[in-house]
């Protein structure tokens, strides 16, 4: 009994050394960040078995990991680039700048929409790209621009169709209280961030259903916060924009200090824009790509504690550790100031 005993333990052990290389030869396939997730939960439950069970079940467990992990990878394989079509709004700079260069190196047909076609961003990519990427003028809050940027896309892929469509266009203003934001900050917002995706989106959907491609929908907490000339204009729209009553109760100082967000961005933010990169890439050639992406260290983190946590808690910690008030406006401040100034 202790001779099969041990022969089980040996088998399942050479069984997991074999499933743990083939999930090493997958891995190296795959995306980098999909990487060293799995190679963190599959460290992890080799960890926890090992703490927990018996060599035996321990094997057996961690061999059972294994086999479902080379499953898993399997299906986040990238498909082959294949002159796939990709058209991505918003590449002026930023993401959708650098997304276009970097697909354009993996020999993806790229549609770079760009609201300033003369602008540094659009010369920069028509002098250092590919023949393949078409710079194409698109607003994506002018129809008429959709629609003629379609008609190019249609003459240039004829009946390959469109392989992904990447809403990566968008813009911010100054992050600061609900009641300080100008009507038309808001609507500038609704018209790129949402219906501007919107618009694109249906007029292109014909082009996916052909190739049976890919959607893409990228939102930003914080990388299109701008220069300090943006700042300034930002700033003056609302100091213009607000009523003597309610600058009277915020105060002005308040307002100014806003802008220290961008700052805080700034200084602790990363300037390697490599997570995001790949993620998108995933999106658009994996066999089976996410629902759902967070690039870069921590970001899954706040994202979940910003949604999941009670308002409370989050209350709390915002306010100890100043994650996005950097004061309080005059009347919370000093809530007597007007009755001592009567």
């Amino acid at each position: 009994m202790n001779t099969f005993f041990s022969e089980m333990v040996y088998l399942c052990l050479a069984v997991t050394a074999v499933l743990g290389g083939l999930v090493l030869c997958k891995l190296k396939k795959s995306s980098g960040q999909v990487g060293r997730k799995v190679i963190c939960l599959v460290g992890f439950l080799g960890g926890l078995c090992l703490l927990s069970l018996s060599l035996f079940w321990s094997s057996i467990l961690f061999s059972l990991s294994c086999f479902l992990m080379y499953i898993y990878l399997s299906c986040q394989e990238l498909l082959p680039v294949d002159q796939k079509a990709v058209l991505i709004t918003g590449s002026d700079s930023g993401f959708g700048h650098a997304l276009s260069k970097y697909l354009d190196k993996l020999g993806f047909t790229v549609f770079a929409g760009v609201q300033n076609e003369k602008g540094s961003g659009a010369e920069e990519l028509r002098r250092t790209c590919s023949k393949r990427l078409s710079v194409l003028h698109l607003d994506v809050t002018n129809p008429q621009q959709i629609k003629d940027a379609y008609s190019k896309v249609v003459e240039k892929v004829q009946n390959r169709g469109l392989w992904a469509v990447v809403n990566n266009a968008g813009i911010l203003g100054l992050p600061t209280d609900g009641e300080l934001i100008p009507m038309t900050d808001y609507k500038n917002c609704m018209a790129v961030n949402f219906f501007g995706a919107v618009e694109v989106t249906k007029s292109f959907l014909p082009l996916l259903r052909k190739s049976k491609g890919r959607l893409v929908n990228v939102s930003s907490m914080a990388d299109i916060v701008g220069t300090n000339e943006m700042w300034d204009k930002l700033e003056k729209d609302i100091l213009d924009h607000l009523t003597p009553d309610v600058l009277e109760d915020y105060g002005q100082d308040y307002i100014l200090m806003q802008r220290n967000f961008f700052s805080l961005v700034n200084k602790y933010g990363h300037t390697d824009l490599t997570p995001v990169l790949l993620n998108i890439q995933h999106a658009i050639s994996a066999k089976r790509p996410f629902t759902f992406y967070t690039p870069g260290s921590g970001a899954c983190l706040l994202i979940y504690f910003v949604s999941f946590s009670p308002t409370i808690i989050f209350d709390y910690f915002s306010k100890k550790f100043n994650f996005f008030v950097t004061s309080m406006p005059r009347a919370l401040r000093m809530p007597n100031w007007k009755n001592k100034a009567m």
